[in-house]
């Protein structure tokens, strides 16, 4: 028997199964792209995070109308504006200068003011705007604070920090009265998972050492000086929270109160410039600070400051 392949109407088909042509069987891309793409084949000197970030702000207009969705999908013949606010939203704020020098600039950082934002876009004021940070305090936290003029100068002063050869003097006040008048707190502290961007304390975390003075009380309240060996993220409120103290105005780590700011402040600080001169470094605590520990009914060593 004589067995002879089928033959094809189409020639072509057979030429395809013999393997002479191969067919184009891409799916077509579709018409529509992604605006946050789009937007990064024309403002090339921004990263996708960044424009994502403008297209959610509501810098962004398709054909003359605000898009705030990142994935939303158009014509590549659209017309896009981008228009970035150039006024930032807390450029009226003007810290005051506590001393200056060719090398560095020391100022009262008011609460609220950022130290550094993320990102390439930052749509308000930051400490960075002054200067090079070289340590950093929590946007609700008030107080004495160096920058740096130039890198080099930053390098010198983030090595002081880092072998802890600068004192720093806090004050806050918490809700409630310490069991002690003074102690020392040593407690580790880890990033908590649940909440990435918080800490917790933990025996598997890292040295976390804070000594605490109580100034006055009234019972409701008590103004501590805090002096923290280390510099760990948020340590001053997780030792606290801790001891069953949160500070006043914690809206993270602290309870629900109406206070209308978070009452930690950074009193002193003591560190050696460039020139090799060692100095020091005040700010008078806020005034809230002591109104809200009024008429205390016990006086620790009270201290003014």
């Amino acid at each position: 028997m004589i067995i002879t392949g089928k033959k094809f109407s189409k020639p072509e088909m057979s030429r395809v199964i013999n393997g002479d042509v191969v067919l184009n069987i891409e799916p077509k891309p579709s018409d529509k792209v992604r605006l946050d793409v789009l937007m990064g084949e024309i403002y090339k000197s921004y990263n996708r995070s960044t424009l994502q970030k403008f297209i959610k702000s509501g810098f962004v207009a398709v054909d003359g109308k605000t898009i705030l969705k990142p994935n939303s999908k158009f014509d590549r013949n659209i017309k896009i504006d981008l228009n970035v606010p150039d006024v930032m939203k807390n450029s009226d704020v003007h810290p005051e200068v506590i001393y200056e020098d060719d090398d560095v600039l020391v100022i009262n950082k008011p609460s609220g003011l950022l130290s550094e934002g993320k990102g390439e876009y930052c749509p308000e004021k930051t400490l960075a705007d002054y200067g090079l940070v070289a340590h950093r305090l929590d946007r609700d936290t008030s107080g004495v604070i160096i920058l740096a003029k130039n890198e080099k100068v930053l390098e010198f002063l983030k090595k002081q920090f880092l072998h802890r050869t600068v004192h720093k003097t806090y004050y806050a006040v918490v809700h409630g009265r310490p069991k002690y008048d003074q102690a020392k707190i040593e407690l580790p502290l880890i990033r908590d998972l649940k909440r990435p961007t918080t800490f917790r304390v933990d025996p598997n975390g890292k040295e976390s050492v804070t000594f605490y003075r109580v100034i006055k009380t009234n019972g409701k309240y008590s103004l501590l000086e805090l002096k923290p060996i280390t510099g760990r993220t948020h340590q001053l409120r997780v030792h606290m929270k801790y001891l069953g103290h949160p500070i006043v105005g914690d809206v993270v780590y602290g309870e629900h109160d109406d206070a209308d700011r978070l009452y930690l402040h950074a009193g002193e600080l003591e560190i050696t410039l460039p020139c090799g001169e060692r100095k020091v470094f005040r700010v008078k605590r806020p005034v809230t600070f002591d109104k809200l520990v009024k008429d205390p009914q016990e006086r620790c060593g009270d201290k003014t400051n």
